[in-house]
């Protein structure tokens, strides 16, 4: 598992599709989890949170936030 995040946080949020959103990983590493472990439970509780709370970055939008990990 990846080290705990060290620093603000408001470096973890990026702008995408006009939305500030979190990467699955960095929000992982705040919860000390494996990040597939975050994806499973959130999509075992998707009525827990809002249609738009997850998505999938297009191969052009993974480019761009992982130019910050």
């Amino acid at each position: 598992m990846d080290t705990p995040i060290a620093g603000p946080l408001d470096q973890l949020i990026f702008r995408i599709r006009g939305r500030k959103v979190m990467l699955s990983t960095d929000l992982a590493r705040l919860y000390e989890v494996p990040p597939k472990a975050l994806i499973q439970a959130v999509k075992r509780n998707l009525e827990r949170f809002p249609d738009d709370f997850m998505f999938k970055l297009d191969p052009a939008e993974t480019r761009i936030g992982s130019h910050n990990l």
